[in-house]
């Protein structure tokens, strides 16, 4: 190992992951605060909202994050005066924020579909048990279908999210200061190879810190689900066929 580039461009790729890191879970906690209600929308009985929706989720999935990222950015400069009159031109020009909103409104349309399908899945007859309860819908949604819906997207959404952190190095191209931007800056100062395995190997730390977390987070949300035999009692007949 290089130590002397180490000590020089070190701090610089540390100073990325740490971007990096700012940028994908910025994003994924304001698309969690609107994935719900997009997937709620989606499974409407009203075929307009229902419609809207889905072009959403469809638009997003369908089309390269690289393209949503330079319309934004680059898309925001053919407006400019629009975005001026508006008073939000200090938003778009600035790369960050664009590669924010960038990555949320792009995480807001995958982690909606998660959910979408998690809430479809739920036996209907649930549904029906609650409206023969008399329960409210709010009830019936936050405390009956929706904890067991998460249960479901729980894994998919660490999916997501790991996905997204991989997805982040596409910031680079608008200039974001994250990891892949300040590794590639070293590279050109240095035309050192070793900074790029640098790079790979804090990916890969990134990711599987965030695996190990969502295991553990799994683990324990999921813990009343796992079937446990008491010292002293008769295992049940699933175990006894076993």
């Amino acid at each position: 190992m290089n130590t002397e580039l180490l000590a020089n461009y070190g701090p610089k790729i540390l100073s990325g992951m740490i971007v990096t890191l700012q940028l994908v879970l910025t994003s994924a906690l304001i698309g969690a605060i609107f994935a719900l209600p997009l997937a709620l929308i989606r499974n409407s009985r009203f075929s307009f909202f229902r419609g809207l929706a889905k072009a959403y989720i469809v638009f997003f999935r369908g089309t390269p994050l690289l393209g949503q990222v330079f319309l934004i950015y680059y898309g925001a400069g053919q407006i400019r005066g629009e975005l001026t009159s508006l008073g939000v031109w200090w938003f778009f020009r600035d790369a960050y924020l664009c590669a924010i909103f960038a990555f949320t409104l792009n995480t807001i349309a995958y982690q909606a579909e998660i959910l979408r399908g998690a809430l479809s899945s739920l036996p209907r007859g649930q549904l029906e048990a609650a409206n023969s309860l008399g329960l409210p819908r709010a009830t019936t949604l936050f405390q009956i279908l929706l904890p067991q819906a998460l249960i479901m997207a729980l894994r998919p959404l660490g999916n997501e999210l790991i996905l997204s952190l991989k997805a982040s190095a596409l910031a680079s191209v608008i200039t974001v200061p994250e990891l892949m931007q300040a590794t590639k800056l070293a590279f050109s100062r240095s035309f050192d190879f070793q900074v790029y395995i640098w790079a790979a190997v804090i990916y890969l730390v990134m990711v599987e810190t965030i695996r190990r977390i969502w295991g553990v987070l799994e683990w324990y949300l999921t813990r009343h689900l796992r079937h446990r035999v008491t010292p002293g009692t008769q295992p049940s007949i699933a175990l006894q066929k076993a």
